[in-house]
């Protein structure tokens, strides 16, 4: 049937939208399905910026990357990368063109929301001891409660030792979670907006109910917390002053869906885009412009800090390949900059129903 003058300028001016599974033959579906698989580890793998930094550390090692502070000159090919305080990394492949001609740039970032204990976190309540939170960027509170969670990071004692902390994950270890009302005791919560109904002050994470035998003791149920730390970790109450614990859930990621062709996972937002560069990058040989790939820290709360992009840490590696390319001098970082293209990658909605 002939198409009416309408279905033609329709067929002319519409974006018609397909799903882009549509537009692939066999092959470059079983190839995208492949690369899942290593995406789905990476992400099991990386539920902190942390986590996320040293897997992508590894890798560029991997794929022949150098620290660039190892590196006292650099030549077209090289390929060189630089961790900022264990929670950013830039790497780079250096190109044929002059850096001050411009560089190619995709950035995106490897923090996600997520709850961070405060200073001085650990409180026995009822007979219950818990941990108090605040969250980190943009999330649903409600989401949090009920869900099995675990605690990672770092502890930083007095005398300098960095303590990794990862309970939860292994299967021998127990999990944590944010207790919610039972529904027939939730009557005024349920009256309350979706956004009201939990509110940030009671994102606080159950730890332990057991009582440390001792009748003379008091806050028996934390001490005995405390002392399983210790026993543990070697530390006390006061190094929780001086440690980064985050926490995040517990669920592994997984393919979703009868087909398989989606993955279900915490902290896609960025790290699916953190991924897909820093794997174009290690694939990339011989560029000729240098091409850089800028996995970012603070995101989610306004890139503040000495991990954020407000800080100079990125500038100074930029400093570092005209040094070690020999092309530094006056205004040259400026020039390369203005002469820059960059591609800010981070997630939108695959699907919006409006």
């Amino acid at each position: 049937m002939e198409k009416s003058e309408g279905q033609k300028l329709q067929a002319k001016l519409f974006d018609e939208r397909k799903s882009g599974w549509e537009n692939l033959d066999s092959d470059k579906k079983a190839a995208i399905l492949d690369f899942n698989n290593d995406y789905i580890d990476f992400l099991n793998k990386c539920k902190t910026e942390r986590e996320c930094a040293t897997f992508t550390e590894e890798l560029l090692i991997q794929n022949g990357f150098e620290q660039i502070d190892q590196k006292k000159t650099l030549n077209p090919g090289d390929k060189v990368y630089y961790i900022n305080r264990k929670k950013a990394v830039y790497a780079a492949v250096i190109g044929k063109d002059m850096l001050e001609e411009g560089l190619n740039l995709v950035g995106a970032h490897i923090d996600s929301p997520r709850l961070d204990l405060k200073p001085n976190p650990l409180y026995e309540d009822n007979n219950l001891a818990l941990l108090k939170t605040h969250y980190y960027g943009g999330i649903k509170k409600y989401q949090w409660t009920a869900i099995p969670l675990v605690i990672k990071g770092v502890i930083v004692k007095s005398n300098g030792e960095v303590i990794h902390v990862n309970i939860g994950e292994d299967k021998n270890d127990p999990i944590f979670t944010i207790t919610d009302l039972l529904p027939h005791l939730a009557k005024n919560q349920e009256k309350k907006t979706l956004g009201e109904g939990i509110a940030g002050e009671d994102l606080n994470v159950l730890v332990g109910s057991l009582p440390y035998d001792d009748e003379k003791a008091h806050e028996k149920v934390k001490l005995n917390v405390l002392n399983i730390l210790n026993q543990k970790y070697g530390i006390t109450e006061r190094d929780f002053t001086s440690s980064e614990l985050e926490v995040v859930p517990a669920f592994e990621a997984k393919s979703l869906g009868f087909d398989a062709s989606m993955v279900a996972a915490y902290g896609q937002d960025d790290r699916s885009c953190a991924y897909t560069t820093i794997r174009a990058l290690t694939s990339l040989q011989n560029p000729e412009r240098t091409s850089i790939a800028l996995l970012a820290d603070k995101e989610e709360i306004g890139s503040m800090g000495n991990t954020g992009m407000s800080s100079q840490n990125f500038e100074v590696f930029i400093a570092k390949l005209l040094d070690k390319t020999g092309q530094n001098g006056p205004n040259v970082l400026e020039k390369t900059f203005c002469n820059s293209k960059m591609l800010s990658s981070d997630v939108t909605s695959a699907m919006l129903n409006l």
